[in-house]
């Protein structure tokens, strides 16, 4: 089984934290709809799986009208082996959710209709300040009346939340969650703001208009959503997901076991399990090359040491964690052996445990996943293989 994920590279306007791939103009939408489905049509043969899950993100695919929709994934059933019922997710804003509902009944009747099964829905905030800071295209009433009618036409919802920002106190972030736990939404996706380079939040905390992030504040916000979550019955199966039994997301799934996946559109990233390629992130040339049957792609063959630090890197981010088994089968003895040494010094800090031959993050060392993983890379082994 494999998914395919298609970049729609359009927003209303910039979100300050944000560095996605993506333009405010919509001057090109048409012309991308075009390419994107000539993208999907020239690597048909590319993929030979069966196609399990297709996710709209972005950018906004909200931005997108239903036809355009219908289109793109009318070329899929058209040109690749779909199984029934795959999971279809759509990011989506509120503003455009709540914009469009009039549209013949509801906009939510009308995905449906054309196969959308699950939401992917950018709350950020239930507070009207910290969408202001975010520069968030929705308020905070929107946030909340897409929501109400969102649960009335799907089961299957995801929610995103930002914690960790300036002068957000814990009993702010813990009545966040208590709101989002209020429309009873299956499964919430909740990440740290983090400062990415050459956006406009690194620029205001550069200029002292905004506090810089504090991790120990993060830290604290990511205790009390494991704790609040747990306790509404949500699994933490990765580190920023957490759903209930039955509504993880089958798409990001896949992608933290290992599983084939067909990026398209600018900016998209593809994986065939040893080799990762990524679009041209330039709409205008990337609209331009497919138009003329020319994939602009690169393409990167990962060596054993690259396939067994990704391995580490998602594994351990899940409830599923690092395989020791796997680790000797699929790299080598070595591997395993250089695994579980490095791994003593964080067994013994009770950031890690081994329980049933698999390496998992204890409770502790949660929210230093990656941090941890990092320690447990491997660059020089490759050579004693060759």
């Amino acid at each position: 089984m494999s998914g395919i994920y298609l970049h729609i590279p359009f927003c209303k306007q910039a979100c300050h934290y944000c560095d996605f791939h993506f333009s405010t103009s919509l001057k090109k939408k048409s012309e991308m709809i075009d390419a994107i489905i000539r993208e999907l049509q020239l690597r048909k043969n590319e993929n030979k799986d069966t196609i399990e899950t297709i996710y709209f993100g972005g950018g906004t695919p909200s931005v997108l009208e239903i036809g355009e929709l219908k289109a793109i994934l009318e070329t899929i059933y058209k040109n690749y082996k779909v199984i029934d019922n795959p999971e279809i997710t759509l990011e989506a804003n509120p503003d455009d959710l709540i914009s469009v509902k009039e549209r013949s009944g509801t906009i939510f009747k009308d995905y449906r209709t054309i196969g959308i099964n699950r939401l992917s829905i950018g709350i950020q905030s239930f507070f009207e300040e910290d969408l202001l800071l975010m520069n968030r295209a929705h308020n905070a009433k929107e946030a909340e009346s897409c929501l109400i009618e969102a649960t009335r036409y799907f089961d299957n919802i995801s929610i995103d939340l930002i914690y960790g920002m300036p002068n957000m106190s814990n009993e702010k972030w813990i009545s966040n969650i208590e709101k989002a736990l209020s429309f009873n939404i299956p499964h919430i996706s909740s990440y740290a703001l983090t400062v990415e380079p050459k956006t406009a939040l690194a620029d205001f905390i550069k200029k002292g208009k905004i506090k810089p992030i504090d991790d120990e504040i993060a830290s604290a916000h990511f205790s009390i959503l494991v704790d609040k979550l747990t306790k509404a019955d949500y699994i933490c199966y990765e580190v920023s997901n957490f759903g209930k039994p039955d509504f993880f997301s089958k798409h990001n799934t896949s992608y933290w076991q290992g599983k084939r996946y067909l990026g398209i559109g600018p900016s998209a990233h593809s994986f065939d399990g040893q080799r990762r390629g990524w679009n041209i992130r330039n709409n205008a040339k990337y609209i331009k090359s497919i138009m003329e049957g020319v994939l602009p792609i690169e393409v990167e063959k990962l060596s054993i040491a690259d396939q067994y630090n990704e391995y580490v890197m998602t594994g351990l981010r899940t409830i599923w964690g690092v395989s020791l088994p796997k680790i000797e089968l699929d790299f080598g003895k070595e591997y395993r052996q250089y695994l579980v040494k490095e791994a003593q010094r964080h067994i013994v800090g009770q950031l890690l445990y081994i329980d049933n031959d698999t390496l998992l993050v204890t409770k502790k060392g949660k929210f230093l996943t990656d941090g941890i993983a990092s320690d447990l890379f491997y660059v020089k082994l490759e050579r004693k293989r060759n």
